[in-house]
């Protein structure tokens, strides 16, 4: 099951983000920007900021996360939201002795089907080993040719191996990850990513994602999610058909 944890953000993000937008609409310096904000008044500069659309203040409070337990499917996908950071575990490094995986739910809860995938793993797993040893042998042999000393050869004939034998790997093969977004970046990946019509896994993980920003900046997000909490729906004949439901969901996400 994919884990999401909050690993650093921007110290009391939402004063940062009231001050940046203060010194648009005000004569104050630099020195004295931070004068007068209280909480109210960071949340009303927040509020303000949302109602007119000015969100380029928002880019200064970043967020950092390590989300793990996940699928090379879900990288394909969250690697698309390109106002971010990433840093990913290599396969190209890390060898994938009996790599872990996710089994999509629809697929975990049919027997036959997930005997079917289970026995998919295997066989990926039993190819990934038998392509490393033989790939192995192969560069390793090619190096000692060369001059190269056994533990020196043999190390880097591993690398060579793993980084053509990885190809034989599943997307469902597991990942893990860190990434950072501003703020901004955070909403528009929230609109699209904690949607009905988002794919399971980074709908899952979109979610946990913003519980955990709420939770340390709840004014700023309290708005944030699917585009059906701000306004109509906006997919159309594509609509899952249940606004109320997913408004609901996302009114009380993080309340606990």
């Amino acid at each position: 099951m994919a884990k999401v944890t909050l690993i650093a953000y921007t110290p009391e993000p939402e004063k940062v983000i009231a001050q940046a937008a203060k010194l648009c609409y005000s004569p104050a310096s630099i020195e004295h920007i931070a004068e007068g904000l209280t909480g109210e008044k960071v949340a009303s500069f927040v509020d303000m900021l949302a109602e007119i659309g000015h969100e380029s203040p928002i880019e200064h409070a970043s967020f950092t996360f390590g989300i793990e337990g996940v699928s090379r499917s879900l990288l394909a996908q969250i690697t698309r939201h390109r106002i971010a950071s990433y840093s990913v575990q290599s396969q190209r490094y890390v060898t994938e002795n009996h790599f872990e995986y996710v089994i999509p739910p629809e697929i975990d809860d049919l027997p036959e089907a997930r005997a079917e995938f289970l026995a998919a793993m295997e066989e990926d797993q039993r190819h990934y080993e038998r392509l490393t040893a033989l790939l192995k042998e192969k560069h390793k042999n090619k190096l000692r040719s060369e001059g190269m000393d056994e533990q020196s050869a043999d190390r880097a004939a591993q690398k060579m191996a793993i980084e053509d034998a990885r190809f034989v790997l599943p997307n469902a093969c597991d990942t893990k990850m860190i990434c950072t977004f501003n703020a901004r970046s955070l909403f528009n990946f929230f609109s699209h990513r904690c949607c009905n019509r988002a794919q399971w896994e980074i709908r899952g993980v979109a979610v946990q994602m913003l519980r955990l920003v709420r939770g340390v900046a709840p004014d700023l997000f309290r708005r944030s999610g699917p585009p059906c909490l701000r306004g109509a729906c906006p997919e159309g004949k594509m609509s899952c058909g249940k606004m109320e439901q997913v408004r609901g969901f996302f009114n009380e996400l993080g309340a606990d």
